[in-house]
């Protein structure tokens, strides 16, 4: 076993706190990274401090970070394509059945038997629990171990292995492009990066926002242009505008003003985790419009997502904090406090 440091909460709602723990030994596909840098996303927050009753003790200790960037230290006997010294990341997912139609069409994120996440998953070999990458090295197949391309900061790489991918996959699905018009909803850390990616896919792009003060902020991101969704008449001026739009809201609204924003036989879709989606079926139905739903990517889109960012210079906005400030990390994120993704330095 492969003794490694982290960082942990013990108990849900606990800090985070060192940790020292074991890792596997290299299966002969497998590569072990020392990690640099760790995005902090919002999924580590509900995994840490979870919402009263949805409390997962058996996770725990739990290792948060599925954003990880760092270096090859080690590789198994079998691994081809990665050497030691090689600069890598790892995503939100470390392994998949392999068999099922989604794995087949390298879609493993859908896989039937459920993919196997970076942290608070099990393996399946072992029936051991995955931990994440706060913590100095990590072990993962080298199927789910990419090489960062030369020249992309890792700072700003590592929530491309989350936000960038979960926007890239419904952008090239339904093929945003020259010509298209299309909406981002949010700017947070999803919809920053989405604002981006449209934006080099040489779309015309405009954000939605319910803060006036975030006009500014979508503008510098490249946005073409800004629209105050609590604006009822801005909002109406919007009615059959859009090609497409990308609704990156993590929380409860009304999709019923967008979905009348699309042009005939145009789609939403939607990324934010929420319980429940709210929206009026005449606006769903009057000019057959579409409403879909995507997370995370494959191998094959990661891939393809990290050359297209490599081509176009283009990495997430971040504040870079020292491992040691994880949990100032998590509460600034629980206030909304971050533009627009907080990474972790494993170096400091």
């Amino acid at each position: 076993m492969r003794t490694v440091n982290g960082w942990a909460a013990q108990a849900p709602g606990s800090a985070l706190a060192p940790w020292r723990f074991e890792r596997r030994d290299l299966r002969p596909t497998d590569v072990a990274l020392r990690v640099t840098h760790a995005g902090v996303c919002f999924t580590d927050l509900e995994h840490v401090r979870p919402e009263p009753g949805h409390e997962r003790p058996e996770l725990f200790p739990l290792v948060p970070g599925h954003e990880i960037v760092g270096e090859v230290v080690a590789v198994g006997s079998a691994v081809t394509g990665l050497r030691v010294g090689d600069p890598v990341c790892v995503g939100n997912i470390v392994d998949s059945c392999g068999v099922c139609e989604a794995c087949r069409d390298g879609d493993q994120e859908f896989c039937a038997e459920f993919p196997t996440l970076t942290y608070g998953g099990r393996d399946r070999r072992d029936g051991s629990l995955t931990q994440g990458g706060f913590s100095d090295e990590y072990v993962a197949d080298q199927a789910f171990v990419y090489r960062r391309p030369e020249g992309l900061d890792p700072a700003g790489t590592a929530p491309l292995m989350c936000a960038g991918i979960t926007t890239w996959v419904p952008l090239r699905r339904w093929e945003v492009g020259p010509g298209q018009t299309v909406g981002i909803i949010g700017l947070g850390g999803l919809g920053h990066v989405a604002v981006k990616l449209a934006k080099a896919l040489g779309a015309e792009v405009v954000g939605f926002t319910t803060s006036p003060g975030k006009a500014k902020d979508m503008m510098e991101l490249g946005a073409d242009d800004v629209v105050v969704s609590t604006d009822a008449e801005a909002m109406a001026r919007q009615r059959g505008r859009f090609d497409f739009i990308l609704d990156t809201v993590p929380r409860a609204h009304d999709l019923s003003p967008y979905l009348t924003a699309l042009r005939f036989d145009r789609t939403l879709c939607t990324l934010g985790i929420v319980p429940e989606l709210s929206f009026t079926p005449q606006a769903l139905r009057f000019g057959r419009k579409r409403l879909a739903g995507a997370g995370s990517g494959g191998i094959t889109d990661t891939r393809e997502m990290l050359d297209f960012c490599a081509a176009h210079d283009l990495t997430a906005t971040v504040e870079v904090l020292p491992v040691a400030e994880v949990d100032t990390a998590l509460d600034r994120l629980a206030a909304g406090d971050v533009r627009y993704r907080f990474v972790l330095d494993l170096t400091s």
